[in-house]
């Protein structure tokens, strides 16, 4: 499983909104140069996660984005599924069933139902604010006199 641009970039403009919640409205043009991802891309994803109600908007000379909650609230798991669809390793466990007419009779099927799961744990306990948390923690461990 390889977690697409548009995962990866939405990812990046969550955490630099969580970074930045502080700040009020941030523009899209803000994080993209922050982030030096293409503005025209962030468009191109702003709709994936606007359908989940994860940011607020404000149009005008003082709009942009905002987290809706606490950086705390959102899993990157969750927001992953909003831009790479469901998690699963293999395409016979998407969307939570097995669709697969030989599961009956698969020796795999434990081993790919075992890895979705570690994958989705995984991505399921680490939240926006963990990984500032985590980012922050990095930088003071790299001080200079």
């Amino acid at each position: 499983m390889k977690i697409s641009t548009k995962g990866r970039y939405a990812l990046r403009m969550l955490i630099d909104l969580a970074e930045h919640q502080n700040d009020g409205y941030i523009a899209l043009k803000d994080i993209a140069a922050r982030q030096n991802i293409s503005k025209k891309y962030l468009e191109q994803i702003v709709p994936m996660l606007n359908k989940s109600d994860i940011f607020n908007t404000n149009r005008g000379y003082q709009g942009g984005y905002k987290l809706s909650k606490s950086p705390d609230s959102y899993t990157i798991g969750d927001i992953l599924r909003l831009t790479e669809g469901d998690l699963s390793p293999v395409s016979c466990l998407d969307n939570d069933s097995v669709g697969c007419e030989n599961s009956a009779e698969c020796s795999t099927l434990q081993i790919w139902i075992g890895l979705k799961k570690a994958i989705c744990d995984y991505l399921d306990s680490i939240t926006l604010q963990d990984v500032l948390d985590m980012h922050n923690e990095d930088l003071s461990d790299h001080y200079v006199i």
